[in-house]
């Protein structure tokens, strides 16, 4: 909806940080009348100078500024997720739990059904185009910063409603427009993956706090053989090889956990590598008619795409990969990309 005017609306995500506080300015610059929105996430004092630093980067633009208190339902949604998936041997993802519903959730309906904004913005590395007549999403300009694999859980609607003004703009670049027009943010360090744990904290050490202490065994793969004694299955996740603090005449990674049983099997790199693997919860951005094709997939977010053969049934799919693959990780996504141009097709979470 345009305002009485005659000019559009665009509700900016912002966060506080500079890659939103330039999406705010672009989008200003590209003639829309933006309004700012800050999720507070947490009752916390970080919460808190989060949605001050946003309410600078408001004022200092000159646009309208909200704050929408999130706490509790992002609580439920993001933080007990983590939790409960740490508790059940998984390794989870926040980011994709938190955009799916509060970021294009809470803060979207808001912006959208509240606010009639016309379009809802945020500082994402990522790039819509229309093709084939349906939204789709491609790699932004800045392949190190590309943001894909987090929003495989949108839709169309979604997509439809979505700017991602970053996607033409290197991070250097942003950097560098926020210096130009001197933003409060444009000295703010990168975000920290979770936003709820903050240094000196660690997974680890909030973790320990909410779960205590449970000793458990670390056994051997394939043997079975006991190896030592850990503090909690929950500590670990596949793949690991610092912190193990077993002592053996090779390397040793974790590539299992038993968290009904609180083992942690332990073994070679070799014996962390596999071909096969199914993911649960599938969400594709757009329709996909075929049962079975060949994608690039990535199981984790800093891996390289690797070629594998898709087989889609009854909401699950079996993904298997060319060639080995290490770190199957039960609770992360499986992400399948176009073979041909790169574009997002869906995914689901990884079930081993």
């Amino acid at each position: 909806m345009t305002d009485s005017g005659g000019i559009k609306i665009a509700a900016v995500a912002l966060s506080g940080g500079i890659d939103s506080s330039v999406t705010a300015l672009l989008m200003k610059q590209q003639g829309y009348k933006v309004i700012g929105i800050t999720g507070k996430m947490t009752d916390s004092k970080e919460a808190d100078e989060i949605c001050k630093n946003a309410k600078k980067v408001a004022d200092e633009l000159e646009i309208p500024h909200k704050i929408l208190d999130l706490s509790e339902v992002f609580k439920q949604r993001v933080i007990k997720y983590f939790e409960d998936s740490y508790k059940n041997g998984q390794t989870p993802n926040p980011c994709i739990v938190c955009n799916q519903y509060i970021k294009w959730g809470e803060i979207f309906n808001f912006a959208i059904n509240e606010l009639h904004a016309d379009v809802f913005a945020t500082g994402h590395y990522a790039n819509i185009k229309f093709a084939d007549g349906f939204y789709k999403l491609y790699p932004a300009k800045d392949e190190t910063k590309d943001q894909l694999y987090f929003l495989y859980r949108l839709g169309q609607y979604e997509l439809s409603k979505t700017k991602f003004p970053l996607s033409d703009y290197t991070k250097g670049q942003v950097r560098k427009l926020a210096y130009d027009f001197d933003l409060p943010t444009k000295s703010s360090k990168e975000s920290q993956d979770i936003c709820f744990i903050q240094k000196p904290y660690t997974t680890k050490k909030y973790l320990t706090e909410k779960f205590g202490t449970m000793p458990g065994e670390f056994r051997e793969v394939p043997t079975g053989k006991i190896l030592g004694v850990h503090t909690g299955h929950y500590q670990y996740t596949i793949g690991q090889r610092k912190g193990v603090g077993i002592a053996a005449p090779y390397p040793l990674y974790v590539v299992n956990i038993d968290a009904e049983k609180n083992i942690v099997y332990l073994g070679k790199r070799e014996d962390d590598f596999r071909t096969k693997l199914a993911i649960k919860d599938i969400n594709f951005t757009y329709p996909v008619m075929q049962k079975e094709f060949d994608a690039n997939v990535k199981i984790r977010y800093n891996m390289p795409q690797q070629p594998a053969h898709i087989t889609i049934a009854d909401g699950f799919a079996e993904i298997e990969f060319y060639e080995p693959v290490n770190s199957i990780t039960p609770g992360q996504a499986g992400v399948m990309y176009d073979i041909n141009d790169g574009h997002l097709i869906g995914g689901g979470t990884v079930i081993g």
